[in-house]
């Protein structure tokens, strides 16, 4: 039948979800970082998804299509609420945690840490006893935390710090999440394996929210580059003057410069 539906322009999308979330009736899914229409007749064609997206890519156009099916998308509905858990990616949400001074006595985290590092260099005596160790507390702050995945117009992005990292950095820096995430909105992202250029969706979140600043850490390796040269447009094409640094990690696992 010829009838009023929605249409996603790929180009246009950001990959923020908020429209799946606006979607009632489970119309919409991400594929691939991308909003997409999965079903004609899941899609009422009331565009309850068009005001939320923050790019203007879903619009309503006329076509044939098969007819609304209601009792459908009731069953649909039904299974996924029956479901022990939904895809996290698609749902923001802000992490409340105490805020931490940077005056506060060395953790026994910092001090494995530290044993670790040296462990390049000095190898331990067999006979040593294994050493014991107190699990770190995590300073994720919010999610999600993939660039593709987050809301550009997220609540928690208002007077944030934000820290801009490679993927790789929090699995090379042991300490990473106590020096760099706490207090902190993270992101993150790999250039070299995700296919899209993250600059646009950076400019949209530093011109759409109070960023009070951005820290960019990144492995030493060249394609770590893409990553700070996304950032570093996206300051610029974000027309205000946010202070930055970048920070470089080594494979080893040392903090090259700040």
């Amino acid at each position: 039948m010829l009838r009023q539906i929605i249409k996603i322009d790929k180009e246009k999308c950001d990959g923020c979800g908020l429209c799946v979330s606006a979607c009632h009736e489970g119309a919409i899914g991400m594929i691939d970082g991308k909003a997409e229409l999965l079903r004609d007749d899941y899609c009422d064609g009331l565009g309850n998804c068009l005001p939320v997206c923050p790019t203007q890519a879903i619009t309503f156009e006329t076509r044939e299509a098969l007819e609304f099916d209601e009792k459908e998308v009731k069953n649909n509905m039904e299974r996924i609420d029956d479901l022990p858990c939904g895809c996290p990616g698609t749902s923001a949400k802000a992490i409340n945690r105490t805020p931490v001074t940077a005056t506060e006595p060395e953790t026994a985290a910092t001090a494995t840490t530290a044993t670790t590092t040296a462990a390049f260099t000095t190898a331990a005596p067999a006979a040593s006893a294994p050493a014991a160790t107190t699990a770190a507390a995590t300073e994720l702050n919010q999610w999600p935390v993939q660039i593709k995945l987050v809301p550009v117009n997220a609540q928690y992005f208002n007077n944030a710090n934000l820290l801009i990292a490679a993927d790789c950095c929090a699995y090379a820096y042991g300490n990473f999440h106590q020096e760099y995430m706490r207090n902190s909105i993270t992101l993150i992202g790999c250039p070299k394996l995700d296919v899209d250029d993250y600059s646009e969706k950076l400019t949209a979140i530093l011109k759409g929210n109070n960023i009070k600043s951005v820290t960019i850490a990144r492995m030493e390796v060249p394609c770590c580059g893409g990553i700070e040269h996304a950032v570093i447009t996206a300051l610029k094409n974000s027309g205000k003057m946010i202070p930055w640094r970048v920070v470089t990690i080594s494979t080893d696992g040392q903090i090259l410069d700040i």
